[in-house]
């Protein structure tokens, strides 16, 4: 008679297990910040082993760039969603997008702009703070040209991250004017 047990069945992958915990790491940041980014409240967070974090991510710099990507990729999805609903006047939808963003959308563009900069520190961050960049710029000049998209890309993140620092959020016609200025004026007939 043998006294060994059989062995446990495999454990199924859960191939979403990265982003889910890539998702709980935005949700950590969040509430604590990027300083106070740990595995073991991201595990937490994630409802997962704290094993499983430390596999996927083997540093607290893979984490973040983890979760500074999936918070790219997120935005970038939204806003091409945007730019397909698109119609009209190019600088009041602009203007709408950042009063979204600075408006019901706030704690999430915070929480965007807290990972986004923590490239200022951490190398292993510009790549993928970059790759936003690009993404972005991409994006926008879908909707112009490259240079003036480039442009619509810096003056949108600095209206954002000057939005979510300051008391007061810009007034519609201060951020309608400053749109204005970017965009190449329409052809008279």
């Amino acid at each position: 008679m043998s006294t060994t047990q059989p062995a446990p069945a495999a454990r199924r992958k859960d191939p979403a297990r990265p982003e889910r915990i890539a998702r709980a790491a935005i949700a950590v940041v969040a509430e604590r910040g990027v300083d106070k980014l740990t595995h073991r409240a991201v595990a937490a967070q994630a409802g997962v082993p704290l094993g499983s974090t430390t596999y996927y991510f083997a540093t607290l710099d893979d984490l973040l760039a983890s979760a500074l990507r999936q918070a790219a990729a997120d935005d970038v999805a939204h806003l091409r969603e945007w730019a397909q609903g698109l119609n009209g006047d190019l600088a009041v939808a602009l203007t709408d997008l950042v009063l979204h963003y600075l408006g019901p959308a706030r704690a999430q563009t915070a929480v965007e702009h807290q990972l986004y900069i923590a490239a200022l520190h951490k190398p292993a961050l510009h790549g993928a703070s970059q790759e936003w960049d690009s993404a972005l710029a991409e994006l926008f000049a879908s909707l112009v040209d490259p240079a003036t998209g480039r442009a619509l890309s810096v003056v949108f993140c600095g209206l954002l991250l000057q939005g979510i620092v300051r008391e007061s959020v810009p007034s519609r016609d201060e951020i309608e004017m400053i749109f204005r200025r970017v965009l190449p004026r329409p052809a008279e007939s």
